[in-house]
């Protein structure tokens, strides 16, 4: 029962967005459509996740991912797929 509850709320957790711009050490800015702030939009910035290193999955400035946001900081996710 606990895996199904930690499941759920990692899925309330992952929002849809677009890179905006790509830093150093695999890490994106990445805005993000959210209804929580008042103008709609937010900026984060993301890291690549373990399995898209170990796959070598390309991410690029423009591609539609699935941010997983930190429980503890709103301004910081982990990229687990690209569109």
């Amino acid at each position: 029962m606990s895996e199904t509850r930690n499941k759920n709320e990692l899925d309330n957790n992952i929002r849809q967005g677009v890179v905006i711009e790509a830093l150093p050490n695999t890490m994106f800015r990445v805005e993000i459509n959210d209804p929580e702030v008042d103008t709609g939009i937010r900026v984060v910035i993301a890291y690549l996740a373990g399995k898209m290193k170990f796959n070598r999955i390309r991410v690029l400035v423009g591609d539609k991912v699935d941010v997983l946001i930190d429980g503890y900081n709103d301004e910081k996710g982990r990229i687990v797929r690209r569109y």
